[in-house]
């Protein structure tokens, strides 16, 4: 398929898909937030008492969002029963770009069926899966920059529960809807319901917008830990998080003293059952050993890396035994100049489609002309591959444990022998494979016997 000449497109590692610290999270009266770990219940009344106000409490309690003046981590940190104290940071998301040429031609129709571009879905078969499930009854919250709440292909967008946590919201009027473009891309990946373009690997879950960035600037931390926490008080399936803070960071670092905190509200997610999924990081590097990034290096997250068409890591994923749970596609090669090859020959598929098709705002320009749909890469786009596939699992098997759907996840991957494969943990996500080994009684021992007879077609002419 052949678009319209652009001399620049914009793409390596994902538009918008890393992330660069921006400084402390400040608050519109000029107050700095922290991220304070307690020692139990009351500490919220005492944290007040001081002065400060609390923006979220956390985990149970375990964790608070505070707000207070530049500088005072030592005060909170003498207050009776908080433990640690230590300024939040924003994230912004970047927008690294590659030059590049598509052919000359004419971009397809709007409201075309576009699942014959969805090679991730056909390389996961997750069209196959739909035989058996396709998320029905089950909920996953995109923890993001929100989510387009007009586009014809995300009518399964629960608007109601969907929530905004800014600390210093530019448009609080826009509620969940989309402050910007990647979660809706996201969304798409995880359940896109096919009524027009695309399909996701879930599409008839129930999707909750949780936008945790402005329109301009970056995401605090502690929101994000709030989204979390949301999506896990409202019984989601899942909960996706497309973002973190970039590099591979050492254990002597400054963003390590949020590490304790961001194990405390991810693991209170699990225990309520709640599957998170979170992208490895697009920086080429290893997380072996001591190297981590966040909030995905905890062992409660579900680490996905990025593969190509051709199932070889993506030139850009991290990778790491440490890490790296499951892998899933994310977009390009492994090279960039295999990723910018111009023609298919050999099979391959060609600039920019070998990157991940899914929604896109509507009021956005498409960078393929492609109102409503756009190519973009990274393991951002890999993370949602997996948390559609959870709320599979979960509609086959309901009472599944969060730890009961990873391994069912684990057990149906491909192209791994074993769950320490540097660049790929378990393998590769395998929908059909997931789903068949449910049906058959081969999950997690837990499956009722839902998929037996369940046919709703391939999802394409949804």
């Amino acid at each position: 398929m052949n678009y319209g000449r652009r001399t620049f497109i914009k793409g390596v590692a994902g538009i918008g898909v890393t992330a660069t610290v921006t400084g402390p999270a400040s608050a519109a009266d000029g107050d700095v937030q922290y991220i304070v770990r307690t020692n139990g219940n009351g500490t919220r009344d005492a944290v007040v008492d001081a002065g400060f106000s609390v923006r979220h409490e956390l985990a149970e309690g375990s964790v608070l969002v505070v707000t207070g003046p530049e500088g005072a981590a030592g005060d909170l940190e003498s207050v009776g029963g908080v433990s640690a104290a230590n300024p939040d940071v924003t994230v912004e998301l970047d927008e690294p770009e590659v030059d590049a040429e598509a052919d000359d031609g004419t971009a397809p129709k709007d409201g075309a069926a576009l699942t014959d571009l969805q090679w991730d879905k056909e390389i996961t078969d997750a069209f196959g899966a739909h035989e058996y499930a396709t998320g029905e009854g089950t909920r996953v919250a995109i923890v993001d920059t929100g989510i387009d709440l007009n586009h014809p292909d995300l009518g399964n967008v629960n608007e109601e529960l969907g929530r905004a946590f800014v600390v210093d919201d530019d448009v609080p009027e826009i509620g969940p809807d989309d402050s910007g473009y990647h979660g809706t891309h996201v969304a798409g990946t995880v359940g896109a319901t096919g009524e027009a373009g695309v399909v996701g690997t879930a599409p008839d879950t129930e999707l909750i917008p949780v936008r945790v960035f402005p329109a301009d600037g970056g995401a605090a931390f502690g929101d994000i830990l709030a989204g979390i926490d949301y999506a896990a008080e409202i019984g989601a399936d899942a909960a996706n998080f497309s973002l973190g803070i970039p590099g591979v960071q050492q254990p002597g670092a400054e963003l390590n003293k949020l590490k304790a905190e961001v194990q405390t509200v991810f693991q209170s997610a699990v225990r309520r059952g709640t599957v998170i999924t979170g992208s490895a990081g697009n920086d080429s590097g290893s997380l072996q050993g001591s190297g981590f990034t966040l909030p995905n290096s905890v062992p409660a997250a579900f680490t996905v890396s990025a593969t190509s068409p051709a199932d070889t890591l993506s030139f850009y994923s991290n990778f790491g035994t440490s890490d790296i749970d499951i892998a899933a596609p994310g977009g390009w090669y492994e090279t960039t100049d295999r990723t910018l090859n111009a023609s298919a020959e050999d099979g391959e598929i060609p600039f920019p489609q070998n990157g991940v098709l899914s929604t896109w705002p509507t009021d956005e320009e498409s960078s393929v002309g492609l109102t409503g749909y756009d190519y973009i890469s990274g393991t951002s786009m890999a993370a949602p591959q997996v948390a559609g596939l959870a709320a599979l699992v979960r509609e086959l098997d309901p009472d599944a444990n969060a730890s009961q759907v990873e391994q069912a996840i684990q057990k149906g991957a491909e192209l791994a022998n074993g769950k320490s494969d540097p660049e790929f943990g378990a393998g590769r996500i395998n929908a059909l494979n997931t789903v068949e080994r449910l049906a058959d009684g081969k999950g997690n021992g837990n499956s009722n016997g839902k998929a037996n007879g369940k046919a709703k077609g391939n999802g394409k002419g949804k």
